[in-house]
């Protein structure tokens, strides 16, 4: 049976070196070729070889560090605590399998240069592709999170909308309700580097929405709102909509922050919920379910979204050569705010 003396004879160290290299000591200081030599002669005698590959592959995923691209600005995870979910969700997850984030950089900021150093980058947020390039150029070691746009060419990460806008109006057409509305926002292909301005691209929900209620000869555009992604923002879009004498039944809202504001708006004109309007938010941000009255939302799993892209990203650094695009489920948690409850 092999054992860490003969690992040391051959590789002409001691016995405590070996030891501390194949139990990864942080506090070893010792050439990366002397570990790799170790590694390799402890596999080529068999010494442990299941936990050593996983030992070799945490120590080499040691020296990786990689850049992390965020378009929400901190003020805005505030408001829509999914982002900041995800962001930590990252964090984590490079913890967890001995990634180190190198940069952090949100919104238009003109200090990319430093990407260049980076073994791999997470993008967060539809941002132009052509500009990812520009970046960091020259690595397939890219992950996309939450992009709006199909991109092929990277590996990516997202919800999926379509399964989630077709279980909301199947749970609304269920209740009785043809006359369904929707409060949203504006999505932006972002560009990158100074004074750029991005491009308006349509929201995956409103697009899912207005396909199947077309599909149920039920659209009618009075009843869609577009404006901020904020509570603020839902608020003035459902006084909006509540300003028509035709009103809908019931109002699909594209996030929880959205929906809070909606709520209140109703609160202030009597309107009863679900009574005269149902509500249906997504997101299922913790706050979603004491509000009142509580929310039916669409639960997306932030957790799952950020694990995932770290797992791709070390997936690619390893030399995986085809791209994945990976989809993540959601589910219609149902509360009073519809009326499904009853």
């Amino acid at each position: 049976m092999a054992t860490i003396k003969d690992i040391a004879e051959q590789a002409k160290v001691s016995t405590a070196t070996v030891s501390r290299v194949l139990n990864n000591d942080p506090s070893l200081s010792v050439s990366e070729e002397t570990r790799e030599r170790i590694f390799a002669i402890a596999e080529e005698i068999g010494y442990k070889p299941e936990r050593l590959k996983r030992m070799k592959k945490e120590t080499s995923l040691s020296y990786k560090q990689i850049g992390l691209l965020l378009w929400i600005s901190s003020d805005d995870e505030k408001e829509d605590p999914y982002f900041s979910s995800v962001r930590h969700s990252i964090e984590k997850q490079c913890d967890a399998m001995g990634l180190s984030i190198g940069k952090v950089v949100r919104g238009n900021h003109a200090d990319y240069i430093a990407f260049q150093q980076m073994d791999g980058l997470i993008v967060v947020g539809s941002v132009d592709q052509d500009d990812i390039k520009k970046v960091y150029q020259g690595s397939k070691a890219i992950v996309l999170v939450n992009h709006l746009l199909d991109n092929p060419e990277y590996d990516s990460v997202k919800i999926n909308f379509h399964k989630a806008m077709e279980d909301v109006l199947r749970h609304l057409f269920r209740l009785g309700h043809r006359k369904v509305g929707m409060i949203g926002g504006y999505d932006h292909l972002h560009k990158l580097g100074p004074a750029k301005e991005g491009c308006t691209i349509p929201d995956l929900r409103q697009i899912h929405f207005e396909r199947i209620m077309k599909e149920q000869g039920l659209y009618n555009p009075d009843y869609v709102r577009i404006g901020h992604w904020n509570t603020a923002g839902g608020y003035e879009l459902m006084k909006e909509l509540l300003s028509s004498p035709d009103r809908p039944t019931a109002c699909f809202v594209s996030s929880d922050p959205m929906a809070i504001g909606a709520l209140r708006a109703l609160h202030e004109a009597g309107v009863k919920v679900p009574e005269e309007m149902a509500v249906v938010g997504f997101d299922d941000i913790e706050v979603s379910a004491f509000v009142n009255p509580p929310l039916t939302s669409v639960k997306v799993f932030p957790e799952q979204i950020g694990k995932t892209a770290v797992q791709l990203l070390v997936e690619r650094l390893e030399g995986r050569e085809p791209t994945m695009q990976v989809t993540i489920g959601t589910k219609l948690v149902v509360r009073e705010s519809c009326g499904g409850m009853r």
